[in-house]
């Protein structure tokens, strides 16, 4: 599993000539990073005589945030292994009208799982925000830009995950789906830009 990969095994499989992982996986691997950058921050603020009023809360933060980051670390592997359904329907046999049907059939149904996987890491991630702006405002202030890494890393990892839905867009025939992804992906986008920018509001301010 790409999961279980040492770093430089990762990258080196990332950088040859297979498909996977891909642009999904980083997205996922992004996803990852960011919750598991946000559970040092609240680490790094349990038990420390500065922030023991919010010691406990800290600890509620991070055993969420470790859920999260083994939430995304499993997607990795579930995107790289999403565009399987679309592969084995393309062959599939097309000798009749009805294996046409059954085989384009199920060409939409692996597109479809090509698209919300991708499409999911991008919505899911975005609930690291409540986290990050709670450990911006309260967390361990040595700790801060580790906070803005976060969210420049739920960032990558929603635009990533949205792109390789956008790839598989032209190929889905329903277009009342489509418009339905598409204005969730629109939706998705604006929260992105407001909990980023006021969220590094904040980060700006502790920095100054």
């Amino acid at each position: 599993m790409l999961k279980d990969l040492t770093i430089v095994e990762f990258a080196d499989e990332t950088a040859s000539n297979s498909p996977a992982p891909g642009g999904g996986s980083i997205a996922a691997l992004n996803a990852s990073m960011a919750a598991s950058l946000l559970a040092m921050v609240a680490g790094l603020t349990i038990g420390k005589k500065k922030y023991m009023d919010v010691s406990d809360r800290m600890e509620e933060i991070q055993a969420e945030l470790l859920k999260y980051k083994d939430e995304f670390v499993n997607g990795i592997d579930k995107d790289a292994n999403s565009f399987n359904g679309v592969m084995d329907a393309m062959k599939l046999p097309k000798e009749t009208e009805e294996e046409k049907a059954k085989r384009s059939e199920k060409i939409q149904e692996g597109y479809r799982n090509a698209i919300e996987v991708p499409l999911g890491l991008g919505t899911k991630v975005t609930e690291l925000y409540d986290f990050a702006r709670e450990l911006a405002e309260k967390g361990n202030s040595n700790a801060i830009t580790d906070v803005a890494v976060a969210l420049l890393n739920i960032e990558a990892a929603v635009h990533g995950a949205f792109l390789n839905v956008i790839i598989n867009l032209n190929s889905l025939k329903d277009q009342d789906y489509r418009h339905e992804l598409e204005d969730k992906m629109a939706a998705t986008r604006k929260i992105v830009e407001k909990n980023h920018a006021e969220i590094m509001k904040v980060v700006d301010e502790k920095l100054a």
